[in-house]
């Protein structure tokens, strides 16, 4: 089941919101959000749900330990005997089929490679479940004793399969106290509104046009010219940013329906004046688990040049590994590895000389051509791209069929590049300005905060009917 779908707006989140707003107090709205979270989980596979309950009850355990153990030795080993538990179920479903792939290839063993179904969101609640455990060890949080309520933190289909990664310390309040505010709850519809035509009308548009220009199969991407590639990774660019930013916005605005605050996960990457500030921008949720949970126990930058290096080294790594089994997201990390070393020991001082124009077109040219490397698992492909985006796969630079693909979605193009800035939020923020100066503007800046969830659910209604393409990209990560 995934938000942007009929089923899920019209029948599973309306019956959720009707059955939260008739239970009374706070243990019963939590109860309905469990037995719909767990719902939620389920419904494409319930054996994965017995995964999901044994991980929340070994984070459940290992922290109650931790807090009681009054030895630093004893709560070590039990921080260690949680990630060893948690991160080898991690591997095992993961990258069990990657690793013995490569070994296979190699040494022939093992003679038959097993092939492991991947547990939807397994990536998320896992990184949730272990910063969960690690805060209890250094004592930021008290452990959490009911654990139905923990397992409501792992579950809460809000976040569960896709992110953003929620600490618990940010909604450990909020699980036993919080209350609906009808100002909260007027916000939480809009950005539910904003992230479903986000996904519906643009990352599936985009999607569309990606898939026809970027083919999967290297021989269908030797027949497109020079200009429909070129074009296309543009599109799959959009497409990936608007796919994965809708669905934190619809995340965002679901837990504001029933009182949660969950921080953003995105800041307009696609403004970024340097590779640091994309990253800074993109998944942060992402971004600061390895920055707090990975980067800053090894050491940071305060061991000297040498260690800050390998300390980004085995971050990034782990970045692209995070993403997928395979080598093309190894290597996406590690490009990205080699920016940010050159920004840390080179480029940074010399950008902030040139003018802002100069670091944003460096960090997209960066980030346009490391989507390449993201697309494509297989690495023929990788090739066959590179060589056609100029003019060696012998097609020319543009041919009929991929021009009037391109002129067909132009003005879907050009509104997608304007909805990955903030120039439609700057306007509304003017008109919001100019409505405190008390001029007749305010009744334009009501006027669409009335209309806009209606227009872009009927507009999200009118898209999702009849397209058959409709999986958020993450959630095969």
């Amino acid at each position: 089941m995934v938000f942007s779908s009929l089923f899920f707006v019209f029948f599973f989140f309306a019956l959720n919101l009707i059955a939260y707003n008739l239970a009374g107090n706070i243990k019963q709205k939590n109860m309905v959000l469990l037995v719909f979270s767990l719902i939620f989980y389920s419904w494409g596979g319930p054996k994965y749900l017995l995964l999901l309950l044994s991980m929340v009850f070994a984070s459940w355990i290992f922290a109650i330990l931790i807090e009681r153990a009054r030895d630093t030795s004893a709560k070590r080993w039990y921080l260690i005997g949680n990630c060893v538990f948690m991160l080898g179920l991690l591997g095992i479903f993961k990258y069990l089929t990657f690793f013995a792939g490569v070994t296979h290839s190699l040494i022939n063993l093992p003679k038959e490679v097993p092939q492991i179904a991947l547990p939807v969101g397994i990536s998320f609640y896992t990184f949730q479940l272990l910063s969960y455990v690690v805060d209890v060890y250094r004592g930021e949080i008290q452990a959490q004793k009911k654990f139905w309520y923990l397992l409501l933190y792992a579950s809460l289909f809000h976040q569960c399969i896709a992110g953003p990664i929620v600490r618990y310390q940010l909604v450990a309040d909020e699980i036993e106290h919080r209350r609906i505010r009808l100002d909260e709850l007027g916000r939480g519809i809009k950005r539910f509104s904003i992230g479903l035509a986000k996904k519906a009308v643009l990352a599936n548009g985009c999607a569309s046009v990606a898939d026809t220009l970027l083919p999967s199969l290297t021989a269908d991407i030797a027949e497109i010219p020079a200009a429909g590639l070129w074009v296309g990774l543009l599109f799959y660019a959009l497409q990936i940013y608007l796919d994965f930013a809708a669905y934190s916005d619809m995340a965002i605005g679901m837990g504001l329906m029933v009182g949660f605050h969950y921080n953003e996960n995105f800041d307009y990457p696609y403004i970024a004046n340097s590779v640091k500030d994309f990253w800074r921008r993109w998944h942060i949720s992402l971004s600061t688990f390895f920055r707090d949970y990975v980067y800053i126990p090894l050491g940071g930058n305060r061991k000297g040049p040498r260690r800050t290096t390998i300390n980004l080294l085995v971050v990034w790594g782990l970045t692209g590994m995070w993403h997928g089994a395979s080598w093309n997201y190894i290597l996406w990390g590690l490009y990205f590895f080699i920016f940010i070393f050159l920004e840390n020991n080179y480029l940074s001082a010399k950008l902030k000389k040139l003018p802002g124009f100069v670091g944003h077109i460096y960090a997209m040219v960066a980030v346009y051509f490391g989507w390449i490397l993201f697309r494509c698992e297989d690495l023929g492909n990788l090739g066959a791209i590179l060589k056609g985006m100029v003019g060696l796969n012998g097609n020319g630079f543009l041919d009929m069929s991929t021009s009037i693909t391109i002129q067909n979605n132009l003005y879907l193009l050009i509104f997608c590049i304007i909805a990955s800035t903030p120039l439609l939020k700057w306007i509304h923020n003017y008109m919001q300005k100019l409505q405190e100066l008390r001029r007749r503007i305010p009744y334009m800046v009501y006027a669409y905060d009335l209309a806009v969830s209606p227009v872009l659910l009927i507009l999200s209604l009118m898209a999702l009917v009849g397209n058959s393409y409709n999986p958020f990209l993450y959630f095969q990560f």
